[in-house]
């Protein structure tokens, strides 16, 4: 988990549920509400979900849009910006994300936390859905030949 100034009272709440749902929280900052830059702390979450075999990120910022343009930057990231149940679903059936950005100036701290839920519980549909992530991953592989960002996820 990440998030910026906007996001982090959210981020403690969420972090909070998880911990005791049972669920390993790595939180990657930023602790407290003073300024900071949100793509600081997406790459940092980032690296984390690939260093610590994550199966999945969570990043809050003010709209959850600046922290998905980040996190997309990189190759097998897919970030989606949901702001209700119905896209938690389609955005994990449909394009199995594996990164939810939340906006914390737009969400309710409990409808925030029913969307992590339904999130989590919901599997990548198979099929024409599978076709298609294939489909990115392969744009991918064309676009990132040469690893521009191992030298921002290495230590």
């Amino acid at each position: 988990m990440g998030s910026d100034h906007a996001g982090y009272r959210l981020k403690e709440k969420i972090k909070a549920y998880l911990i005791s749902k049972g669920i390993d929280v790595i939180d990657v900052g930023t602790y407290s509400e003073e300024s900071c830059d949100y793509p600081d702390y997406a790459i940092k979450a980032v690296k984390r979900y690939f260093n610590s075999k994550a199966d999945f990120g969570i990043l809050i910022c003010g709209s959850g849009i600046g922290m998905s343009i980040v996190a997309n930057k990189f190759r097998g990231i897919r970030a989606a910006v949901v702001y209700s149940e119905e896209l938690a679903i389609l955005s994990r059936k449909h394009n199995h994300a594996n990164f939810l950005c939340l906006g914390a100036r737009f969400l309710d701290d409990d409808y925030a936390i029913k969307i992590v839920d339904v999130w989590l519980s919901t599997e990548e549909e198979l099929g024409r859905h599978e076709r298609r992530v294939n489909k990115i991953r392969k744009l991918e592989e064309k676009v990132f030949k040469e690893n521009y960002f191992n030298g921002l996820l290495g230590d």
